[in-house]
């Protein structure tokens, strides 16, 4: 028998291509229909929690293995301009806020420049001690678990918010006023909780406002210029702010408040502890640092932590006083049940915002959700639902 042209093979070998590309086309086909279906599906499910709760918008994304995988808007960040939310609607994060002063202080741990358990004392310019265990030193770490002994009583007995613009009362003068014997808000049964530092959980928005000045003390610069220098611009976050000013109005998300059964605009509040919850960030923005979070501080190629100190800001424990919708606190995260198990996560809420972030690090899996509206009991149950329906939906196969 003669061997095969060259021609003969090649002929063959297009005939062979042609038959294998009609029997996967379908294949292909159907993989493409069913994540359309889920795609659709999933679109229906938020759309119907948001017309349940009367959720006015609401931003969601997905990262996985430190790329982030979707970024969707739904409903309005603007009900009477009709403006929709989409990707660069930036939204007021509020307590979640604290997962970036915590990356923040962990940057300058990892870099040598304070320690997790030294006191912090001697690196402030006022005197930091609890009246009522002036022994105990109090810690970066007892900060970032909510067990540092500084209360917030006071505080929202004052209500430091201020209604449409950024606070005037600077973040040292904020401190050294609440913390400082003499100062004008200061009180050492309200200001301080009486437990010593260390030992119980009082979540502490002032403890954190704390570590925000810490960071500026020890890094040499204002921790907003830090987190701006080695957090933000390596990920390429353009459309995150601090403040309400640098926030551009027709990117914002107007936060809406219920009044008689309705949703009705309110104003965006400032107030001095920045730190603490006053980050505002698109989603598309956000979901970089989500995906860094989740995948051992690492995304797109950048590197904010090391994969040991994000672990360690993962590694849950449960102190006294932990609150039973809690499974464990860490360094800045905290961890609740989603879906029958424990997930890292961090909430934010304030007039006209309700914020998400969980994590699940095991499958390097992150996903957020923004709203412009107020919690409430079935708004909660709604970021919770969309939550699990968004980790099932890009679960690693």
């Amino acid at each position: 028998m003669s061997t095969p042209s060259r021609a003969f093979r090649m002929r063959r070998r297009r005939m062979l291509e042609a038959a294998l590309a009609v029997t996967l086309l379908p294949s292909c086909l159907s993989r493409r229909a069913d994540r359309s279906r889920s795609a659709d599906a999933l679109d229906a499910f938020v759309r119907a929690e948001m017309r349940r709760t009367h959720m006015p918008g609401l931003a969601i994304g997905v990262a996985r293995d430190g790329e982030v995988r979707s970024v969707r808007g739904y409903g309005y960040a603007d009900v009477a301009a009709r403006r929709p939310v989409d990707e660069r609607t930036e939204f007021h994060l509020a307590s979640v806020t604290k997962t970036v002063t915590a990356t923040s202080i962990m940057q300058l741990v990892e870099a040598g420049r304070m320690t997790l358990d030294e006191p912090v004392a001697p690196h402030l310019d006022f005197p930091l001690i609890d009246p009522h265990h002036a022994d105990v030193p109090i810690t970066a770490r007892h900060l970032l678990t909510h067990t540092s002994g500084l209360s917030d009583a006071k505080y929202y007995e004052i209500d430091f918010r201020e209604r449409g613009r950024d606070a005037t009362l600077p973040l040292d003068a904020f401190l050294k006023a609440y913390l400082v014997p003499g100062g004008r808000h200061y009180s050492a049964e309200q200001c301080f909780s009486g437990t010593a530092p260390g030992t119980t959980w009082d979540y502490s928005n002032v403890g954190f406002a704390l570590l925000g000045y810490l960071a500026g003390r020890v890094g040499g610069e204002d921790m907003r210029e830090q987190s701006a220098r080695r957090i933000f611009a390596p990920l390429r976050m353009r459309d995150t702010h601090w403040t309400l000013a640098a926030t551009p109005a027709s990117r914002s998300a107007v936060p809406y408040d219920v009044v008689d059964g309705a949703p009705t605009a309110t104003e965006p509040v400032g107030f001095p502890d920045w730190p603490a919850g006053m980050l505002r960030a698109s989603m598309a923005d956000f979901m970089r640092f989500v995906a860094a979070s989740a995948n051992g501080g690492a995304a797109s190629g950048v590197r904010l932590l090391r994969a040991d100190t994000l672990a360690q800001m993962l590694d849950m424990r449960t102190p006294a006083g932990l609150p039973g919708w809690l499974t464990g606190q860490g360094l800045g995260w905290m961890a609740s049940t989603l879906g029958g198990r424990a997930t890292p996560n961090h909430w934010g809420g304030d007039p006209g915002v309700f914020t998400a972030v969980y994590l699940r690090p095991e499958v390097r899996t992150g996903v957020a959700l923004f709203s412009n509206l107020t919690a409430s009991d079935d708004g909660k149950a709604a970021i919770k639902a969309i939550a699990m329906r968004l980790f099932d939906a890009y679960a690693p196969s």
